[in-house]
């Protein structure tokens, strides 16, 4: 199977890109699925979330972008079979000053990730709540796009700039990016606003919308403290099931990728 790389994206904070990263990682590995997380977010937040000291880190992403390592070396596995982390930290806030004189800086990424990409079935990046140089290396590597989306009115005010930022993208640096799809996130079933979102989120974007719901969860809110994704901190939780069905949906879009020549 073709290695699909998707990233992870929405620059507003707080939408669930990590919850959704981690767990639908750990829900195609349940599937069977070899899978890598790239963590892009200097917060280090989807590496502390599996484990992973990210005061203490050796080599993280910040020395693959500085040349000092290659991305094999930094690669950790995880308490989940088949999920690996490429962790990283605070370090990675130099990223900008590093690539200033950088010819095609926005390919540093794609280049650095070359030499592993065949080994998984699926890379998931984990992006920062921006739409600086660092997402847009994701977007540049990457073929497809998934956007969490909170079921809040003001969650959807950032989504018409994203969109439009993944159309520049594919225009001008990667003609192979497509936005995979928009996954409703902290969805309350007790409260017409979530409803409301998520019929506007479909008038607007259609077919670009999950069929899967992400509901709000107090297992969910809890896992990160557990340093386990939700199929194992809370396996028979509505966000385990949820997630489970988000990564079923996923692969069965798997028929519909286009080989593509990295």
């Amino acid at each position: 199977m073709q290695t699909r790389i998707i990233a992870i994206t929405n620059q507003k904070g707080g939408v669930a890109k990590t919850t959704t990263t981690v767990n639908l990682g750990a829900c195609l590995a349940k599937l069977e699925r070899k899978v890598l997380l790239v963590d892009l977010d200097p917060q280090g937040n989807l590496s502390t979330w599996l484990g992973i000291d990210i005061n203490e880190l050796d080599k993280s992403l910040f020395d693959v972008f500085s040349g000092s390592v290659e991305i094999s070396n930094i690669i950790t596995r995880t308490c989940v079979s088949s999920l690996d982390v490429a962790p990283s930290n605070i370090s990675l806030t130099n990223i900008e000053k590093l690539f200033a004189n950088i010819d095609e800086r926005e390919k540093i990424l794609q280049k650095k990730l070359a030499p592993i990409t065949r080994r998984y079935d699926y890379i998931l990046f984990d992006c920062p709540p921006s739409l600086g140089l660092i997402t847009i290396n994701a977007l540049t590597t990457a073929m497809e796009v998934i956007i969490p989306l909170e079921t809040k009115v003001l969650s959807l005010n950032g989504l018409i700039t994203l969109m439009n930022t993944v159309q520049l993208i594919k225009n001008s640096l990667n003609p192979y990016l497509n936005v995979t799809g928009i996954v409703a996130c902290k969805y309350d079933q007790r409260t017409n606003l979530s409803r409301m979102v998520v019929d506007k989120i479909k008038t607007g974007f259609n077919d670009k919308v999950f069929n899967t719901i992400i509901r709000e969860s107090t297992k969910l809110a809890e896992c990160p403290i557990s340093n386990l994704p939700i199929t194992q901190y809370a396996p028979h939780s509505f966000g385990s099931y949820d997630y489970l069905a988000l990564a079923e949906e996923v692969i069965n879009g798997e028929e519909n990728i286009n080989p593509v020549i990295q």
